[in-house]
């Protein structure tokens, strides 16, 4: 396997990571306005995620990164054609850091609505701007022989990359009702846990067909069929039917992996239909920046790989840390008399002891 390969699976691998971890954070922020009822049970819904949602965007960061160091040219040709959508992930991302961080700047009801609002916003803006990017970049774009983008803005807005932006919504609906569910208790919770069997239905039905959809094909080339990525779909299936039975059954912990194990299936299923393009062109075939002819020299493949093998395993121990220090449920009182939430977390445990 050439170093170029390698770096296809990084990146696919750094991207589901993203696709998973960030999904419960907007998850929980789309849901917002029918699981919290009031600023406490917000903020009680939004400190489920408080501690993590930072860590959860350096997978964009880093699958970004890899792209412009080991695929110039997918980068290249990917962010010029995809320009609007890529900044109105940025803005939104960026709003969102803001709603979340100032929120407890200020003790007023009407200045938390007001950011409980825009993260709710921006919580269905960002992942609807990744998916129409990433289902663009399965389908293929118009591409010339020079692989410049030669089509207009309503070229992305095409029938597949919207099922796909609604999907990956309803999917991310779900994940985060779960995870919710899992983290929060009272009424919270109870609310997380009545949502996610209404949105259970959706999200199969719209997963399900894009899933379909996609294998079926996507774009104007000859994609063909992967056998990892009919196998990825069939993992997906069978997930979100065990998380349906989950939430039904209450069983928290199983619903929510198996909301995981259904999105990194729909990220292999990606993938895996791509592979071995880059970003295809529905244009002319010439067009297509493939893994071959889209790569970095070997030298610069060479020192990537060492500083990956080096740094990403110290990374995931770090995050896997954190989610393990931040695992208890999350209660509507009593951070708010805390100075950090690790305080919190002591004041916590010695009130149960």
């Amino acid at each position: 396997m050439d170093l170029a390969t390698v770096w296809f699976l990084l990146i696919a691998f750094f991207w589901a990571g993203y696709l998973v971890l960030e999904g419960f954070d907007f998850g929980v922020g789309m849901l917002l306005p029918f699981t919290a009822k009031n600023a406490d049970e917000r903020g009680q819904a939004i400190r489920t995620f408080g501690p993590v949602w930072d860590a959860n965007e350096v997978w964009l960061i880093v699958a970004g990164a890899s792209m412009f160091a080991a695929f110039p040219y997918w980068y290249a040709a990917m962010f010029s054609a995809m320009y609007l959508p890529l900044t109105l992930l940025l803005v939104a991302l960026i709003v969102r850091v803001l709603a979340i961080e100032w929120r407890v700047k200020l003790d007023d009801a009407r200045w938390k609505r007001r950011c409980d609002i825009t993260l709710v916003i921006s919580s269905y803006v960002a992942p609807f701007a990744v998916a129409l990017a990433l289902t663009n970049v399965v389908r293929g774009i118009p591409l010339d022989a020079d692989s410049n983008f030669s089509g207009t803005l309503l070229d992305l807005f095409n029938p597949y990359a919207l099922t796909g932006a609604l999907a990956v919504l309803a999917v991310y609906a779900l994940h985060g009702a779960t995870f919710l569910g899992l983290r929060s208790t009272g009424a919270v919770r109870d609310r997380a846990q009545r949502i996610a069997i209404r949105i259970w239905p959706v999200a199969t039905v719209l997963g399900g067909g894009f899933g379909i959809w996609t294998l079926a094909g996507t774009g104007g080339y000859d994609a063909g069929v992967s056998p990892v990525a009919v196998g990825a779909l069939a993992v997906a299936a069978g997930a979100l039917l065990v998380a349906g039975a989950a939430v039904v059954r209450r069983r928290e912990a199983i619903a929510f992996g198996a909301t995981v194990v259904t999105i990194l299936g729909v990220g292999v299923l990606l993938f895996a239909q791509l592979w071995p393009n880059v970003l295809p062109s529905t244009d002319v075939a010439a067009g297509t920046v493939s893994v071959a002819n889209g790569s970095s020299s070997p030298y610069t493949l060479q020192v990537m790989t060492w500083v990956a093998v080096t740094i990403v395993p110290l990374v995931l121990l770090y995050q896997g840390w954190s989610y393990w220090v931040f695992r208890h449920r999350v209660q509507a009182d009593g951070f708010e008399k805390a100075k950090s939430p690790l305080q919190a977390l002591e004041q916590r445990r010695a009130a149960e002891d």
